[in-house]
């Protein structure tokens, strides 16, 4: 019999979020009564714009004449799409063909790792989305977790004694280093100088940054980066993945992109772009042409209207959840609160708890869903995510009951 792949027996067992899924449904069969409320996951919640939406549908609607259908599009795909990101987005610092679209960004994440194989050495922000190191293992880039991590993956610890940008030192030659920003969990964005400092060390160490921007357009101070490709230097040591999921709601709907500069290089000299478009090819058949009717739809004047409110109202939700995490209660249990207001999620450290414990007491308690930050990484210990994602109705009630907390 064909032997298991190595990569899934060195995973801890329980992904983060199916198991924060877990418990909130057992809790749920014992307490049928309880009105649960989750601040948890970062799913959007709100309906899609009628103008994007509308978009799909038409197109949609359009497979069903002779002049409308259309069969398999370009696996890098739509081209107007393609020049409508590189123009409107990124205003001419990437350019068409070095646009690749995607059904999203976790998807793009685990291609990456597939581009790049099993010898590559992994340096991470701690603490981060899973995927970056859940997908390292299962390659085969990462080892079996010893307790403090993964081997294999050197942790680039990101707390507020350092403000959030990591040590860069401890990242060896030659390595993936995943960076994102604003960054899920803690909310961090960094600034344009810290940028600098790590496009820097990638280009002297031979290193190539995987940057995920896929909360960008909650970024309000105009003073922030939105893209790695603001920073001198970044086109020889950047790949950019991004998404439609959270500035669109678009997480059901599927649809990303990445940026592979052609100037970017293997050791060898090889065009990078030029493998990921073989991998793009070969291992992917293009996002659906519906959805990318839709994606085009976004980036047109009223779409991008649209996108703006959208975040707008999950931003007063997070200042919403930020303000009562400021109350006394948590006062008095030295609860400490980073919010920027340039990202969805409110990052919250409870000194003297672990973080599973904090977050079961919230559930408990307040029947309220978060994310406990150990998920994230050895640095997410003692943390809890709260997630501006949901009905403002919802989550006034939630911050509610948040304020009666006693710890």
């Amino acid at each position: 019999m064909i032997k298991r792949n190595t990569g899934f027996t060195n995973l801890t067992a329980g992904y983060l979020f199916p198991e924060v899924a877990r418990r909130r449904r057992e809790y749920a069969e014992k307490n049928p009564q309880a009105k649960i409320i989750s601040l948890g996951i970062g799913n959007t919640t709100e309906p899609l714009p009628k103008f994007i939406a509308k978009a799909m549908a038409d197109y949609s609607m359009g497979l069903s004449t002779k002049e409308g259908y259309s069969g398999y599009g370009d696996e890098q795909g739509n081209s107007v799409l393609r020049a409508k990101i590189a123009e409107t987005w990124y205003k001419g610092l990437a350019k068409p063909e070095e646009v690749f679209i995607s059904d999203g960004a976790k998807c793009d994440i685990a291609r990456i790792q597939t581009l790049f194989g099993s010898k590559v050495k992994v340096a991470v922000q701690d603490p981060a989305y899973p995927v970056y190191v859940d997908g390292s293992v299962i390659v085969g880039a990462a080892g079996k977790n010893n307790g403090n991590g993964y081997k294999g993956v050197t942790y680039m610890p990101c707390t507020p004694e350092n403000d959030f940008f990591p040590d860069l030192s401890k990242v060896k030659k030659n390595s993936l280093i995943y960076f994102c920003s604003p960054n899920n969990p803690t909310g961090a964005c960094a600034t344009k100088a810290q940028l600098k400092t790590l496009v820097d060390f990638a280009n002297k160490n031979d290193c190539i940054i995987i940057y995920d921007a896929a909360y960008r357009e909650f970024i309000r101070d105009e003073s922030l980066p939105k893209t790695i490709f603001e920073i001198e230097g970044s086109r020889t040591c950047s790949i950019e993945i991004n998404s439609f999921s959270k500035p669109a709601g678009f997480t059901g709907v599927r649809l990303g992109w990445s940026i592979i500069p052609m100037e970017l290089k293997f050791a060898d000299g090889t065009s990078v772009n030029r493998d990921w478009n073989r991998v793009m090819t070969t291992l992917f058949n293009g996002a659906s042409n519906v959805v990318q009717a839709g994606g085009i739809a976004c980036l047109e004047p009223e779409g991008l209207k649209a996108m703006k409110e959208v975040i707008d109202y999950y931003l007063v939700n997070g200042k919403a959840i930020a303000e009562v995490l400021q109350g006394e209660n948590f006062k008095k249990a030295n609860v400490e609160i980073y919010y920027t207001g340039n990202s969805p999620y409110v990052w919250a450290k409870f000194p003297g708890m672990k973080s599973w414990e904090v977050f079961d007491k919230i559930l408990k308690e307040a029947n309220v869903v978060t994310t406990p930050g150990s998920g994230f990484g050895p640095s997410g210990e003692s943390f809890i995510r709260f997630s501006s994602f949901g009905h403002q109705e919802d989550v006034k009630e939630a911050c509610q009951r948040l304020s009666k907390l006693v710890f």
